[in-house]
């Protein structure tokens, strides 16, 4: 039988396969059924620190309306002791699921100040969290900013967090840091447990009718799953000491392979059970187990790392050398008759020839 058993951020999993943030992961039914499906772990989505200052805005408006012009206007509503807003609502969802799930269960959280962060972070630990994800995702829009700037800010905000919370941490990185591995080094000096690669940005699109900016939520494809499979790759033999997720593009158990191959703890997956429901999971788990029957691994401790940077024949297939070779494995599709002119000079397919 196969041991698929896996450690993540210091947590025993059952399954490299984590069911990541998804607005089914905060759905009790749906819980149930991805624990029964196998995952290893869940991760709830993330608690955004606008939503709980935009609601706390709008009913300090709304309480406060017509008591500049009216003083009798403050007796109208009464006070009020306890408002659910998003933070206590996502807290009550995080307690409901950790009561009813056999499997760890992971918060998530994006704020916008060093506050937000700190203090959210401490509330989901206390909500009974088995871990916490820090989802770093902001555009580094402000031309006064340079990335030095906002790199050292991520891990001032990495390093606040670590000093508040004991349970295990990840921290959610996009792909988008000037110099990839030496930010991954430091986010580990500054305490992460683990890295989770990548997060994905969801592009805005213009209505071309009524000229807004709209929201387009685009599921992952089979093929970004390329990005974070180089970087882990890369990235595993440099930072040995963190946890290691793949996410992105992950529907099917040789996807699962892969991402163990280079190097990482677990494979997490969101638009794949989206697509296809939560039983889905369970599909790519017995994808994972038939595959690694057939190649005869025992475990995925054995499968893991077996084609990191550190391991592979040629490393160098990760960095540089990979683009040239992508370049040169395009082949031009037979389109009929050449149309070169006459005396034109044929260029010799790089295969044909060396390299300058």
């Amino acid at each position: 039988m196969v041991d698929l058993t896996t450690s993540y951020l210091g947590l025993r999993l059952r399954s490299p396969i984590v069911a990541s943030a998804s607005p089914m992961t905060r759905d009790l039914g749906a819980v149930e059924r991805l624990a029964a499906a196998g995952a290893g772990a869940i991760v709830l989505p993330s608690l955004f620190e606008e939503e709980i200052i935009h609601e706390e805005v709008e009913l300090n408006q709304a309480l406060e309306a017509g008591s500049n012009h009216f003083a009798e206007a403050l007796d109208y509503f009464p006070t009020v002791t306890e408002f659910a807003d998003a933070g206590r609502r996502y807290l009550d969802d995080l307690e409901r699921i950790k009561a009813i799930s056999p499997v760890p269960v992971i918060g998530s959280l994006n704020a916008a100040s060093t506050g937000g962060w700190t203090r959210y972070a401490k509330l989901i630990e206390d909500a009974g969290a088995d871990a916490l994800e820090l989802n770093l995702y902001h555009v580094a829009a402000n031309p006064d900013r340079t990335a030095a700037e906002m790199e050292a800010a991520d891990l001032d905000v990495i390093a606040a967090v670590r000093a508040q919370i004991g349970i295990p941490m990840a921290v959610k990185l996009s792909p988008y840091y000037s110099a990839m591995a030496n930010f991954a080094t430091r986010v580990a000096d500054s305490g992460a447990d683990g890295l989770v690669l990548f997060n994905r940005f969801y592009q805005p699109d213009l209505d071309l009718d009524t000229f807004d900016v709209v929201p387009r939520v685009e599921l992952s494809q089979p093929w970004e799953l390329r990005l974070p499979l180089r970087w882990i790759a890369i990235l595993r033999p440099q930072v040995p000491r963190v946890s290691f997720a793949a996410t992105s593009g992950i529907a099917h158990g040789t996807d699962v392979v892969k991402v163990l191959m280079v190097g990482a703890d677990v494979a997490m997956t969101t638009s794949s059970l989206l697509r296809n429901g939560p039983q889905h999971l369970g599909t790519i788990e017995g994808e994972l187990r038939a595959w690694m029957e057939d190649h005869e691994y025992d475990s995925v401790s054995q499968l893991r790392g077996s084609a990191s940077q550190a391991t592979s024949d040629d490393p160098s297939a990760f960095e540089r050398a990979n683009y040239m070779r992508t370049l040169y494995s395009w082949v031009t599709p037979d389109v009929g008759p050449s149309t070169r002119p006459p005396n034109s000079r044929q260029v010799p397919h790089p295969r044909q020839a060396p390299l300058p």
